[in-house]
């Protein structure tokens, strides 16, 4: 990993290219897209920011209305949508709440 940024807490992501950047200079990347008015991802906030402390990967938040154009080029069509990538290519998609078990899963088998 090139950069010292501090990976044990959700990172904001502020730009399409700042994701890209990301996904690039981490081994393991898991983008959460979401979005302040959507009651389900209030709900997998929490799991989230434990995914992001306790094991490797760096966890990207995206707001889709905050970054509109990112998200639709990403095709997310209901929020929260997670994406997991590995060595800068994307591995998974899921839709919706999921459990702690299933997200660490994915990551362990991205790893």
């Amino acid at each position: 990993m090139s950069t010292l940024e501090a990976t044990d807490e959700p990172i904001h992501v502020e730009s399409e290219s700042h994701l890209d950047e990301l996904i690039a200079e981490h081994e393991i990347v898991l983008v959460d897209y979401h979005a302040e008015w959507c009651g389900p991802c209030k709900m997998l906030e929490p799991t989230v920011a434990e995914i992001a402390e306790e094991t490797d990967a760096v966890v990207a938040k995206v707001d889709i209305d905050e970054l509109q154009e990112l998200a639709r080029n990403q095709q997310i069509r209901s929020v929260p949508t997670l994406q997991f990538y590995a060595n800068g290519e994307k591995v998974q998609q899921v839709i919706g709440v999921q459990s702690k078990e299933d997200l660490v899963e994915i990551i362990e088998q991205a790893a």
